[in-house]
């Protein structure tokens, strides 16, 4: 009887691992944004079901990642970091080209290395902080600087503007948190304030127009602008209250583009208005303010890093897709959390809701 107890405990030690408030705020996102998906999906079939199947795939990485102890994926930093850029130089060589941009590698299927970098990479820098814990100096930083500019500057070649922010996002949280001063921080926005003049004609010509049609859409509202004119129209034309679901006019006759994955807040905010807008931005801002208790109460330093870099990974597509789906930002097509179709970004959110779950279930054991 008392091995049959054990065995019990063990499988239900297992089982519940999740933080219940982290994996409700999710559930509600992901419950709203499958209502907005079947609206915003009825001409593309198959696309609830298909971001079910991805939801699940999400479900079971989150899993085993929550079983896994911080102290278990440190080891795994070097092995991972050096795969992804490795893998990163070779899109660069033999990659698959697609809309004008070498991003993917077919290895049986097409995958794109940069998504596992948005982990990898806070990873790494989270695993060097660690080893160099009570005795950082300046060429740390400086070191920490070199692992973030290689795989940022890869991806960005591709080009890939959206998901090389993510990973400066995700890797300088990492390097503030770790003990980047103010002084230096305010140093480094002037310098590249400063730096703008030299950057802006070495920028891809898309990358430029997307900040001048950013500026000002109307320069040309059939072309490059059409995109921000009419998911500003759908945003705004919800009003207070919505016009209700499935009654999204922008998206019935098709001017919302890719309603179904980066612009699924356009959708959305039609048919839910202002009020629902409030709703959601509440939900991420809870789901942010819950990473940042997680990593305030980590036991260690590397799962202290992480913790914050994955919540900077949460808010940064929250905030990035928001802004540029209301026309405060310019198009760089990053989804929309727990909400736009798509499997690859899914997977590497709930990668990282995992390891918020493993830093607060390791902590809880630390306690007892």
């Amino acid at each position: 009887m008392q091995g049959k107890f054990v065995n019990w405990q063990a499988i239900r030690s297992r089982v519940m691992v999740f933080d219940a408030t982290l994996a409700m705020i999710m559930f509600l996102i992901m419950s709203i944004g499958i209502v907005t998906l079947y609206s915003a999906g009825m001409d593309f079939p198959g696309r609830v079901e298909g971001q079910m199947r991805n939801i699940l795939i999400a479900f079971c990485v989150m899993w085993i990642v929550a079983n896994i102890p911080p102290q278990t994926l440190m080891r795994f930093a070097i092995p991972i970091y050096t795969f992804g850029v490795a893998l990163l130089i070779a899109v660069a060589v033999v990659g698959t080209v697609k809309k004008g941009a070498r991003r993917w590698i077919n290895i049986g299927t097409d995958v794109q290395p940069s998504e596992i970098m948005k982990i990898a990479t806070p990873l790494m820098l989270a695993w060097y902080f660690q080893k160099r814990e009570g005795g950082l100096r300046w060429k740390d930083f400086i070191i920490a600087a070199v692992i973030l500019g290689v795989p940022v500057g890869l991806i960005a070649k591709q080009p890939d503007l959206g998901t090389a922010l993510l990973v400066v996002a995700a890797g300088f949280a990492v390097i503030f948190l770790a003990g980047l001063s103010w002084r230096v921080l305010i140093t480094l926005v002037l310098l590249v304030a400063a730096s703008v003049p030299v950057i802006w004609p070495r920028l891809h010509g898309y990358q430029r127009d997307r900040v001048m049609t950013m500026i000002d859409p109307t320069t040309d509202p059939l072309g490059k602008g059409f995109h921000i004119i009419q998911s500003t129209i759908a945003v705004g034309s919800g009003g207070i209250s919505g016009k209700g679901w499935q009654h999204s006019t922008q998206a019935r006759l098709g001017f919302v583009p890719e309603q179904t994955t980066d612009f699924i807040f356009s959708v959305f905010s039609e048919e839910f208005g202002f009020v629902g807008n409030c709703v959601l931005v509440v939900l991420y801002f809870l789901l942010v303010i819950r990473g940042l208790m997680i990593a305030a109460n980590a036991p260690t330093l590397f799962a202290r890093l992480m913790a914050g870099s994955v919540t900077m990974i949460f808010f940064t597509y929250a905030f990035v897709n928001m802004g540029m789906v209301s026309g405060i930002l310019p198009v760089v097509g990053v989804p929309l959390p727990f909400m736009s179709y798509g499997g690859t970004a899914l997977v590497t959110l709930g990668m990282g809701a995992g390891i918020l779950m493993s830093v607060q279930r390791n902590r809880k054991l630390v306690q007892s």
